[in-house]
């Protein structure tokens, strides 16, 4: 029985990777390194601090990957504050909202930095609907290891067999499966280049997530 709904964030309730890309990008062009757009797609689902680990080696890099951290999260601060195109993503509120209301335990699981959840949840008024929220950027290694699922799942309250979660990377997939829990492949028009092949269920649209229809995909393959 379905009993607590684990969400990513980034690409499941917002769509904050426009802001990501020109973030990152203006952080590239200052620290004077050519990402490729390849290498760039690979970094989906990795927290701030593992994409700037890697980058230093990649390109034998002076400078710590905590300097590159705070300069990327530099760009994206003022972006969030001045650019009014973020919202949320279509029908997610009304999902939101009906798992709450119906008695579903909610927790968030992304790799963003918890300064940036905070900022979503608290532009677009989510606390109130969610349990906990847990950042990759907090834990030694993030998404596609299953730590941050594993903590998620236990703060549900439940056993992991009545709970779920609603994904859209690779990466996000491959740590909830390894963490033995059931996962939605949102596959939405946000996410390219994103393998669903491990997803239990993959779906478009938040309207195929409306709570009997999500309880019937969940006992289909309980």
């Amino acid at each position: 029985m379905l009993k607590a709904v684990i969400f990513d964030m980034d690409g499941v309730i917002v769509d904050t990777e426009p802001l990501h890309r020109k973030a990152y990008f203006n952080m590239f062009e200052e620290m004077d390194i050519a990402v490729s757009e390849a290498l760039y797609t690979s970094f989906t689902g990795q927290s701030t601090l593992e994409i700037c680990t890697t980058l230093v080696d990649h390109f034998s890099m002076k400078q710590a990957a905590n300097e590159l951290v705070a300069c990327k999260r530099k760009h994206f601060k003022y972006l969030f504050e001045h650019d009014d195109s973020l919202q949320l993503l279509e029908g997610v509120r009304d999902r939101i909202e009906e798992y709450h209301q119906n008695g579903l335990t909610l927790v968030l699981a992304s790799s963003a930095s918890m300064a940036n959840i905070d900022r979503v949840f608290q532009r677009f008024d989510l606390d109130p609907y969610f349990t906990a929220k847990f950042s990759g950027a907090d834990l030694p290694k993030s998404k596609p290891h299953p730590e941050i699922f594993i903590k998620a799942a236990a703060a549900t309250g439940q056993p992991t067999q009545h709970c779920m979660v609603i994904e859209d990377s690779t990466s996000g997939i491959t740590a909830a499966k390894r963490a033995g829990l059931f996962c939605v492949g949102y596959n939405s028009a946000h996410s390219k280049d994103q393998d669903y092949s491990q997803a239990d269920v993959v779906v478009t649209d938040f309207s195929e997530l409306q709570l009997p229809k999500l309880k019937a995909l969940f006992e289909s393959v309980d």
